[in-house]
């Protein structure tokens, strides 16, 4: 299911916001759920800061709440997404947005060919996460220092894997955050958002000042910063 945050005037770009689950399940995925409703406030963040620039946010449900081993059936969902976003804005910059298995499944989906950018909250990664797929594609990984949950020295790992491919990559740090965002949310938004107006301002020529939020948190030669 999409949820979508259209601009105020015409789409120049689209941002693709993925939530998280579980490693296994296929039980259906509801409004109720925490990982696809805790997604919500960065759709509006975002929206908020690019509706007047052409920016659309468009929000997955997944069909069912586990990843599935090789089914993959998150990064199944997010491709079907891509096919509907293609279709209605064809040639439009994509920015894909995910936390925890939906920061894997972002990672996974980031060889489609409109996605210019990549956003990954806590995600859910490993030895075995596809770091080729994010050739040529701007990268931000942020990870809080006590997410019991998802790994951030492997989030770490797979940024310093991935960097040779990517156009660019940097890693954050949030000192003392969990898994779940709740603490310092502010600044995982402002990153969040900060990053994927940077990218669209880039690609748009749009002078965004969410964008030079970012580039006061964010040192743009840094590839891995503690906040």
């Amino acid at each position: 299911m999409l949820t979508v945050l259209e601009p105020a005037g015409p789409t120049l770009g689209v941002v693709l916001v993925l939530h998280g689950g579980r490693s296994r399940s296929y039980a259906p995925v509801t409004a109720r759920h925490a990982s696809p409703a805790r997604m919500i406030p960065f759709a509006r963040h975002l929206h908020r800061a690019g509706k007047r620039h052409g920016l659309a946010v468009w929000s997955l449900r997944n069909s069912v709440r586990g990843w599935n081993g090789e089914d993959m059936t998150p990064l199944q969902d997010a491709r079907w997404a891509l096919k509907q976003i293609s279709a209605q804005h064809p040639g439009v910059p994509v920015y894909l947005l995910g936390h925890s298995m939906g920061g894997l499944t972002a990672v996974c989906a980031a060889d489609d060919p409109q996605v210019e950018a990549v956003v990954a909250l806590a995600p859910w990664l490993s030895a075995e996460a596809p770091a080729s797929r994010l050739a040529g594609r701007k990268v931000l990984i942020v990870h809080g220092t006590g997410d019991h949950l998802t790994s951030p020295s492997e989030s770490l790992k797979f940024a310093r894997r991935a960097a040779g491919d990517a156009a660019s990559m940097q890693y954050v740090a949030l000192k003392g955050a969990g898994h779940f965002m709740v603490r310092r949310v502010g600044l995982w938004q402002a990153l969040a958002t900060g990053f994927v107006m940077k990218a669209f301002g880039e690609r748009t020529g749009a002078d965004l000042p969410a964008a030079r939020a970012l580039d006061e948190l964010l040192p743009g030669s840094a590839d891995h910063v503690t906040l």
